[in-house]
This record gives C-alpha cells, sequence and structure tokens, in this order.
C-alpha cells in the first residue's frame, strides 16, 4: 500500500512526472539559462513585475487564469503585448483531484478560449493549478495541443518574505532551470504579490551576476544557439 501511495503521489505532484499526462520540469542543462514563470495572473500586482521584468529587458511565462483573464483583460493584454509568452493555467484555479475528465478539460478548454478572444493567440503550454494533475489531465492536453510545465524551483512566494523568497530562487539556480513563482493569489481581487516583486529585486541583479541568462519557458526547452 505504501508503494501505491508514493507512486500515485509522485504521478500527481511530481515535478518530473508525465505519468497523468506530457509534462516537462526544466529545459537544456548545457546553457546557462533560467526561465521565470508566474502563475494565478493577471491580477493589479501584474503591473510592478512587468516593470520589473522590462527594467531587466528579461522575458517571462505567464500562466494565466480564464477568469482573471476576463476580470482584467488590459492587464492581460498589457503582459502579452510586452512579448512574454503566455501559458493556460484553468479558467478557475481549481484543485483537479477527483475532478471529472470532462470538468478538467472544461477548465482548460474555457480558459484557452478567453486567452483566445482576450490577446488573440492560442496558448501552447499549461500549468496545473497548485501543480496537480489528474486522471483526464492527459486527455485535456491531447484535445487542446498543450504541453504541461513543472518547475525545478518554487519560490513559495504565497507565505514567505521576500529575502527568504530570493534565496530559494538564488539557491536553487541551475542550468535549465524553471522557476515557478506568482503574479495573483489564485482568483483574489488585489492580491499582495510585493514580497514576489520585491524578491525579483534581489534575486534578479545576484542572478545575473552569476551569469545565469533569463529565457522564456519555450526557448529554455528549445534554444536557438
Amino acid at each position: 500500500m505504501g508503494g501505491a501511495a508514493a507512486l500515485m503521489a509522485y504521478a500527481v505532484r511530481g515535478p518530473s512526472s508525465s505519468l497523468l499526462g506530457p509534462s516537462v520540469y526544466r529545459g537544456v542543462a548545457t546553457r546557462r539559462s533560467i526561465a521565470l514563470t508566474f502563475d494565478d495572473g493577471p491580477s493589479e500586482g501584474t503591473p510592478e513585475i512587468l516593470d520589473i521584468l522590462r527594467e531587466h529587458d528579461i522575458p517571462g511565462t505567464f500562466f494565466q487564469c480564464g477568469a482573471n483573464v476576463r476580470r482584467l483583460p488590459a492587464i492581460a493584454q498589457s503582459v502579452a503585448g510586452s512579448g512574454h509568452e503566455i501559458g493556460n493555467h484553468s479558467d478557475t484555479h481549481p484543485k483537479l483531484c477527483f475532478r471529472s475528465p470532462w470538468d478538467i478539460e472544461r477548465e482548460f478548454s474555457l480558459a484557452q478560449r478567453t486567452i483566445q478572444d482576450t490577446l488573440g493567440q492560442s496558448p501552447s503550454l499549461m500549468r496545473a493549478p497548485f501543480g496537480v494533475r489528474w486522471f483526464g489531465f492527459r486527455q485535456a492536453q491531447r484535445h487542446l495541443n498543450l504541453l504541461g510545465v513543472m518547475w525545478t524551483v518554487i519560490a513559495k512566494d504565497w507565505k514567505l518574505e521576500a529575502p527568504e523568497i530570493a534565496a530559494r530562487l538564488i539557491g536553487g539556480a541551475r542550468s535549465g532551470g524553471i522557476v515557478c513563482l506568482h503574479d495573483g493569489r489564485e482568483l483574489a481581487i488585489r492580491p499582495d504579490t510585493h514580497q514576489t516583486a520585491d524578491a525579483l529585486r534581489i534575486a534578479i541583479p545576484a542572478l545575473l551576476e552569476q551569469g545565469f541568462r533569463f529565457e522564456n519557458v519555450s526557448q529554455i526547452l528549445c534554444p536557438k544557439n
């Protein structure tokens, strides 16, 4: 029983698992590059994060929730208009465990349609809310032609202070790493994302000084040089 439970936990939450659907958690390890990803947006805190990325000329990948895109279409458009990559993070950010395959596909289909209608582009990447995948996730990926993206480092920026978040980013930095941050807090209105922004102000200069470059997820998976 213990082995079966451990296997299920790995299938559902393991960053390197593809048991419930095709998934990646890191890019090419031979290049000193990192991908910053942001979940749960857009939110009222997203513009501050965009300003920091713009200051350093850094691309990011933003996994957006359909409901938040409908609530804040102008901010969603600002993310895309700034040249950042857009991913699908479901419509309403539910935990997918014990959901039916139909409900799982509906969540990502609604988000995909909202992003397409609002931004004029269809994401090719998806990330499960809370990183929790479930039976039916693979089917949704296949029907929507989406690749699952997990992470090598999760910042825990929803509960830690900026110096601790920055320490996780700097200490966990590896070539080909994919970092999970948040520019929203699920579907919260006016979420407090200042700790995330302050952590980026600490971590980005430190990582640049260490010789890392920043790319979006597609670039880090399929580098052109």
